[in-house]
């Protein structure tokens, strides 16, 4: 009765606040500083590690009439050089995570829905108490969508990242470092308009040294967070979730807040244009541009760049080297993983191919990969009286048309199929945990082995460091801590139960032919449009970003991310040092650009991650209440024990960039070029190799390193979870469901190598 009442009530006087939902906040912070001693113990037992390492290292020996030099940490520093101070200090690795959603953003509200097994609202104040007592980081950014944030979402943001900070103790050495930004969340729906998300973060963040508000990518993106929701989701959806009906009006007001929001002028200076509206960049040369108008310092880094449920087949990063689509001085960084997967690696396989008339058409398979184009004609084959007829084939044609017209929809294109009729199509199924639908022309290895020719006798580069983050949606910060809880610590999410299912999702029954997807119908909802049923099983716990850095400030670390002088990692905290021996400057580190006159020389010191302890250490069980605690870490934290797990093995990629216009990238990327097996020390690994190799010699050449812990489970390490036969296909497909068909307490654990990937050394001879 009291349903029917509310139901009537909201359908002819809209104006009853318990129909129309309320703002939710930004919530308050609980947790203040760590205790420095707890701090400055994590720096003393990182510095015994790094020193027992030193004690395996040789001497290097010196070119004749080289200045001795005095060795600190990875920085060579020769006596009298006029050195800073703080350069001159010995430098340690500190652990953050550059890429943070709470739900300020509108996928992370839709996502905190009870009826989609959400825990409810996680605003910015969860993240900044998460990052400090439950994964025990050093610095975080905030990273909400762009193009959901309205004004006072902007300027709650900001409140919350000056509380953050403001509560971190002395600003010369904080527990933590908090960073204000934002995405922008570009999608094209074709590879020439493509061009992906980015995340924006500003080293400042005080009024006045900031944006007055963020910028939104124009298109897509913003279209489907400003699309008014049907019927059922504004008005059924709440009476069917009485319970939660608050909360799913809340969500609707969400929704309303920023479709009542106007949207910036466009050509205007951006200075220029009111608080109080939307702005965006249809590109990231308009981005750029934007920035530069405001002059503050800024990092913009590209990441996902293979996640294949919103980036079309057939994308490259070729386009984004044109004029101004790229800025040397912002885009110095990349983020080769991501709790969504791994981007690392190029392999010359594509989902679509494109004829002389730049006509699309489908690939054949290839060992080890199925393009789901391809598997869309044989799932219609299967459906045909006649399978060899000439009519099948005439279907079999049509479906993989009609898959490749419909882009990331393609699944929506052939009624009634399944999961298991899809199978692992799309997939790099020899990638180490890569992202879901693989696009390996926009991997991060792709981009630096292009070049752009636009000026012959200057080639214009990408000169990307290394990182990794989460990209978690539930404020949390470093999620990757520890393998467990998949359905908080991922963004792994789906319909509680059956009923919820076939409430959320209108399905077509199967038929002998497929469809034409019609993107603009209204009749699938946006988080139908792009398939998470299937990409569930490739949402992992999240990566870090690690910087050398002299100090623990703000600017301290600003500054190592900006000479790129850090490195990535799976989740792990991993301790790595990647150096050029034989510089003219000495020993210089990971990040550095050199030119040297014979062949480089390099050594790699690692040192595996602490085993973790149960449950929490003592500053976190004193630092937040027990409920706090148990909401926002469900009762386990970064509680490092005192054994380190072992670094099994060294692994050197060479990647020499294009010297000409069409040379074939795949002959340029050598991966591995060389492995180092490590003996099994806890105490970590030190290797040296160096590259004789004459064609080396003749043209400007990258060195990245990989360090490869020992086996351990970690979340959806095994993707769907297939047995595969001797030609690669996919048998026993077993997919890890973010609904009710997989137990909310799986895990979905398989064996992992946990990884760490240095940022590049930049080596032309000269």
């Amino acid at each position: 009765m009291k349903a029917t009442v509310y139901w009537l009530l909201c359908l002819s006087l809209m104006v009853v606040p318990a129909c129309r939902g309320q703002h939710r906040g930004p919530g308050e912070i609980k947790g203040k500083a760590v205790a420095s001693e707890v701090v400055a113990r994590r720096g003393e037992r990182q510095a015994g590690a790094a020193l027992r390492l030193s004690s395996k290292v040789p001497t290097p020996a010196l070119s004749d009439g080289q200045a001795p030099r005095l060795q600190v940490d990875s920085q060579a520093i020769a006596p009298g050089s006029g050195e800073s101070t703080a350069a001159k200090q010995a430098k340690q690795i500190l652990f953050g995570d550059l890429h943070v959603h709470t739900t300020f953003s509108a996928d992370a509200f839709l996502m905190s829905l009870p009826i989609l097994q959400g825990e409810g609202a996680h605003p910015p104040a969860d993240a900044c108490d998460f990052a400090r007592y439950c994964s025990g980081l050093d610095f975080w950014s905030i990273n909400d969508h762009a193009e959901s944030l309205t004004p006072r979402r902007w300027r709650e943001t900001q409140e919350a990242v000056r509380q953050c900070n403001a509560l971190a103790g002395d600003p010369s050495d904080p527990d933590l470092v908090t960073y204000l930004g934002w995405e922008w969340t570009q999608v094209g729906l074709t590879p020439e308009t493509h061009y992906g998300h980015k995340n924006v973060i500003f080293r400042d963040y005080l009024p006045g040294e900031v944006p007055t508000r963020p910028i939104a990518a124009r298109g897509f993106t913003s279209r489907a967070m400003q699309r008014n929701p049907p019927f059922r989701l504004r008005y059924i959806m709440p009476l069917l979730d009485w319970p939660n009906r608050s909360y799913g009006r809340d969500f609707i007001y969400f929704g309303d807040e920023l479709r009542g929001t106007p949207v910036c002028d466009t050509g205007v200076d951006t200075r220029k244009l009111p608080a109080a509206c939307l702005e965006d960049a249809a590109d990231p040369a308009e981005l750029f541009a934007k920035l530069d108008q405001w002059g503050f310092d800024t990092l913009v880094i590209p990441h996902g760049t293979t996640w294949g449920i919103y980036t079309p087949g057939g994308v490259s990063f070729d386009k984004q080297l044109i004029g101004a689509q790229h800025d040397p001085e912002k885009q110095t960084l990349i983020e080769v993983y991501s709790g969504h997967g791994n981007s690392e690696e190029y392999r010359p396989w594509r989902a679509v191919e494109f004829d002389a008339d730049g006509k699309a058409r489908c690939p054949q398979p290839s060992k080890g990969y199925e393009p789901c184009c391809w598997r869309a004609g044989e799932i219609i084959r299967g459906r045909c009286e006649d399978p060899g007829s000439v009519e099948c084939e005439r279907l079999v044609a049509g479906a993989r048309k009609n898959f490749l017209d419909a882009g990331v929809s393609g699944t929506l294109t052939v009624p009634g199929s399944t999961l298991d009729d899809w199978g692992d199509c799309g997939q790099c199924t020899d990638c180490f945990l890569p992202a879901y639908d693989y696009r390996p022309g926009d991997s991060v290895q792709y981009a630096m082995a292009i070049s752009n020719f636009d000026d012959p006798g200057k080639p214009r580069r990408f000169r990307f460091g290394f990182i990794a983050s989460s990209d978690n949606h539930s404020a949390r910060p470093g999620t990757g801590y520890k393998e467990y809880n998949r359905q908080q610590m991922t963004e792994a999410a789906g319909a509680k139960n059956e009923a919820w299912y076939h409430r959320m999702n209108r399905s077509r029954p199967p038929g002998p032919e497929s469809i034409p997807f019609d993107r603009d119908s209204g009749e699938f909802m946006p988080y139908q449009i792009i398939n998470f049923e299937r990409a569930a099983s490739f949402f992992r716990t999240g990566g870090l970003v690690a910087v050398h850095s002299p100090g623990r400030d703000r600017d301290s670390i600003w500054d190592s991310l900006k000479r790129g002088e850090v490195y990535g990692t799976s989740g792990e905290r991993i301790l790595l040092w990647f150096d050029l021996l034989n510089s003219p400057a000495g020993v210089v580190p990971m990040g550095s650009q050199v030119t040297i006159g014979g062949a480089p020389q390099f050594r790699v010191r690692a040192v595996g991650s602490f085993k973790q302890e149960p449950g929490c250490p003592e500053h976190s069980l004193q630092g937040l209440s027990g409920e706090r605690l148990q909401r926002l870490c469900r009762g386990e934290c970064y509680n490092p024990g005192d054994e380190r797990k072992l670094i099994t093995r060294i692994e050197v990629v060479r990647i020499r960039p294009q010297r000409y216009e069409g040379e074939d990238v795949a002959s340029l990327i050598e991966d591995p070029w060389k492995v180092m097996e490590c003996p099994a020390d806890p105490e970590g690994c030190v290797v040296s190799f160096s590259d004789d190799d004459p064609v080396s010699a003749e043209r400007e050449t990258i060195y990245y390193v990989r360090a490869i812990e020992e086996p351990s489970p970690a979340v959806n390490a095994a993707g769907f979870r297939c047995d595969y036969d001797e030609q690669g296909r996919c048998r026993n497909f077993n997919p890890c469901y973010g609904d009710y068909r997989t137990a909310y307490e799986d895990d979905c654990l398989s064996e992992n190598e946990e990884r760490a990937w240095s940022s590049p050394i930049f080596v032309s001879r000269g």
